[in-house]
């Protein structure tokens, strides 16, 4: 086996598919890239049992062959070597040779057949959905999930596909984000719990772009999404039990305000400056006529903030933790976004007149 890369291209190649390389494994196989030039091109696969990742890199085959390699000083060294064409071939069944220049390389290898293949997906049941539509909606909720949570539920992202409307729901204890988009086509897939893991993983790899559409196929116990030249394999949260999120929602309200959501935004990120690391400060938000007062008291110091705002209805004073708000914020593109309230106990909504977006934040209840 003797292949040839640009540094660049082969760079590429590897950090796409390290995203699916075990960091804690027992199995040293689950550590390593499987590359791959048998069939006329060349293919690298990680594949850490929850998560895999396929994806056609730009080289030259000399000789073909397959080999698994360890990741990660493979891509150490791959970074570490000067900017020219770098020369990867197996000299026997124990060892790669990696020259580049003047600088030689011969790592371990292992072998290819203890390598796992991804799983096998049948292609029926699926959407179809541009890049940039979907890096959106997994950048606009995934803040609200939980890594560490018990509820395994809670680790993921709710994906329900009715006709031509696509929903996503991410919620923990504290809040809940939901998006709304149309598709180009009906469908009636029902819904599946995607880890969170693995759409962190899969929004780095999305160029972003319009006309670039991904197939997303689905069956029982795994989603596939596939990108052209990369293919990704996930594991399904197999509990189809997620909370019945239009229960939580409620067009009543006692308080409305809209305000601009860069000085709201700018004005909580400037209150945080007064909570150290660690510590859990709300900041509070009394809201009257035209007018929304956010102040925060710490053992740092004060900050008292006034912002113009249109309101309707009733006078109210509430607070929020600082982070859940910002989280938010950072993730709307409306110049001015509108909140809705009834009490300062009750969740506080954030959404748009045609519900593309709803959010949910519960208050600190003092």
């Amino acid at each position: 086996m003797k292949l040839l890369f640009k540094k660049l291209d082969l760079i590429e190649g590897i950090n796409v598919v390290m995203k699916a390389v075990s960091t804690k494994s027992s199995m040293k196989i689950l550590e390593c890239i499987l590359i791959d030039a048998t069939e006329g091109f060349i293919k690298f696969t990680a594949n850490d049992m929850d998560l895999g990742i396929e994806t056609k890199v730009k080289g030259e085959i000399k000789e073909a062959g397959k080999v698994a390699i360890e990741a990660r000083i493979f891509s150490e060294i791959v970074r570490k070597l000067p900017d020219s064409e770098i020369t990867f071939e197996i000299e026997d069944d124990t060892k790669s040779l990696i020259t580049c220049e003047n600088s030689k390389f011969n790592i371990q290898i292992m072998d290819p057949e203890d390598f796992s293949p991804l799983p096998r997906v049948e292609k029926n049941n699926k959407i179809s959905i541009s890049q940039l539509s979907l890096k959106n909606i997994i950048d606009q909720t995934i803040f609200a999930i939980n890594d560490a949570e018990k509820n395994k539920v809670l680790t993921g992202e709710l994906f329900e596909i009715k006709g031509n409307k696509l929903k996503v729901v991410a919620l923990d204890k504290f809040r809940i984000a939901i998006r709304n988009i149309e598709l180009k086509e009906e469908y009636d897939l029902g819904k599946v719990i995607i880890p969170g893991k693995s759409l962190n993983e899969i929004s780095k790899i999305l160029n972003g772009g319009m006309e670039d559409d991904v197939m997303i196929y689905f069956t029982n116990n795994h989603i596939l999404f596939d990108l052209g030249d990369t293919v990704v394999v996930s594991r399904l949260i197999e509990d189809t039990n997620f909370f019945d999120t239009d229960k939580m929602i409620s067009s009543d309200y006692k308080t409305k305000i809209e305000i601009n959501k860069r000085e709201f935004m700018d004005c909580i990120d400037r209150a945080t400056l007064l909570i150290k690391e660690g510590e859990s400060k709300p900041v509070f938000l009394t809201i009257k006529d035209g007018v929304l007062d956010l102040s925060i008291n710490t053992f740092i110091g004060t900050m008292d903030e006034k912002i113009d705002i249109a309101k309707e209805g009733e006078d109210l004073m509430i607070s929020f933790n600082p982070k859940f708000l910002l989280d938010i914020l950072k993730v709307l593109d409306d110049e001015k976004i509108t909140l809705y309230m009834t009490n300062s106990k009750a969740p506080c909504f954030i959404r748009n007149e045609n519900n593309s977006y709803i959010y949910i934040v519960l208050p600190v209840v003092q």
